[in-house]
């Protein structure tokens, strides 16, 4: 294995969700070094078809306290549809990273209080200083949606290369209507979903979860 295959297997290996980070924040210069290297995605066409908004400070904050509160009153809104039912392997694969996670940190399958107290961390953005949302401007649609997918995983190994942590998370595409206007964002920009991102808190029993991946003849097939 050469030094550059060896670099990039630790740093796949690195990036996982981390779901519990400590309140210390990134600098600006470390932010945009992180963006900068994300900006190198491929897209179709080199069209790029991505518009990211970073939440940090006071930004991060009014979301904190807003967002469970629209939440927990069914003042929800998506601009994608979303209904988290699967079939067959893949419901297995959903069901055994919900046990993975909720094993690390302690609670039951029968505890339905203590589950629903950890989903709603996802919209505390489980303590991040920082949140990025990813918005697919109109009229782009699910080709360039495929897109923003591989902005948003060379975003995430540009944050693990730094140091870092990340979350990426469908749940932050709940409240649309919301986060465009505490941002201020274009109406014809529409939220995907977001990632949390900042320092690992290691002391939060939930970072102990580790998933499993497929066997790789489960997903490819070499053809002669």
């Amino acid at each position: 294995m050469n030094d550059l295959v060896k670099g990039f297997s630790e740093l796949l290996n690195a990036r996982r969700s981390v779901r519990g980070f400590t309140p210390q924040a990134v600098s600006q210069s470390e932010l945009e070094s992180i963006f900068t290297l994300a900006q190198r995605a491929p897209s179709n066409c080199n069209t790029q078809p991505w518009q990211v908004a970073v939440a940090s400070g006071a930004s991060i904050e009014n979301l904190r306290s807003k967002i469970p509160v629209a939440f927990s009153a069914g003042e929800w809104t998506m601009d994608f549809p979303y209904d988290g039912k699967y079939d067959g392997t893949y419901k297995e694969r959903q069901y055994k990273a919900a046990a993975d996670l909720y094993d690390a940190m302690g609670i039951s399958r029968d505890n339905k209080a203590a589950r629903h107290e950890q989903f709603m961390k996802n919209y505390e953005f489980f303590g991040a200083p920082h949140v990025a949302f990813l918005f697919l401007p109109e009229p782009f649609g699910l080709r360039e949606a495929a897109d923003l997918g591989m902005y948003a995983q060379t975003l995430m190994l540009s944050i693990s290369a730094h140091g870092l942590a990340s979350c990426p998370q469908t749940a932050l595409g709940f409240n649309c209507d919301l986060v465009r206007q505490e941002l201020n964002i274009d109406p014809a920009n529409k939220l995907l979903f977001g990632i949390s991102f900042g320092y690992e808190d290691s002391e939060n029993p939930a970072n102990a979860c580790r998933t499993e991946r497929a066997a790789l003849r489960q997903s490819v097939t070499f053809y002669d």
